[in-house]
């Protein structure tokens, strides 16, 4: 009995090991987008701007070289200057999920950024006349789609 007790415990501890190797190398491979990656490194929360805006288009981005396609936005300023939106990963949202279209106004708040030589704004929260998308926390920039799930529940249900 004994024999077969100890066949249990080192079962189930190396399916432990082996639950917690797979959750850390999916945690990682985020595809450039991660917290510690050098595109999150570019998002100063303290710098964090609201504006009003006019979408132009919905497209695809790739803000650095590597790094998995994201969600972005060509918008228009009042002044009527336009500039790209980094709004998320497409992993993490998809172009359709982002509640935003071409012509609508939007209330935009994110962060001036030089990425590859051209200033964009990477977007924290997106409002439009029915939906808001929250995509980072004001206080801090930590992106949404790094969270556990019961920190992103905590903080989508707040909203």
């Amino acid at each position: 009995m004994k024999k077969n007790t100890i066949h249990i415990l080192v079962l189930v501890i190396c399916c432990l090991f082996g639950a917690v190797t797979i959750t850390g190398a999916a945690d990682k491979d985020m595809g450039g987008w991660g917290v510690g990656d050098k595109y999150n490194s570019l998002y100063n929360a303290v710098d964090v701007e609201d504006m009003k805006v006019k979408v132009l288009d919905v497209i695809e981005v790739t803000p650095l070289p590597g790094m998995s396609p994201g969600v972005g936005l060509v918008i228009e300023d009042e002044e009527g200057d336009e500039m790209v939106v980094h709004v998320c990963p497409a992993w993490y949202k998809r172009p359709e999920k982002v509640g935003v279209r071409k012509g609508d106004k939007i209330k935009l708040r994110g962060v001036y950024a030089e990425i590859n030589g051209e200033d964009v704004i990477m977007a924290a929260k997106i409002k439009g006349k029915s939906k808001t998308l929250k995509v980072r926390l004001t206080s801090d920039g930590t992106p949404f789609w790094t969270m556990s799930p019961a920190q992103l529940q905590k903080e989508l249900s707040s909203q």
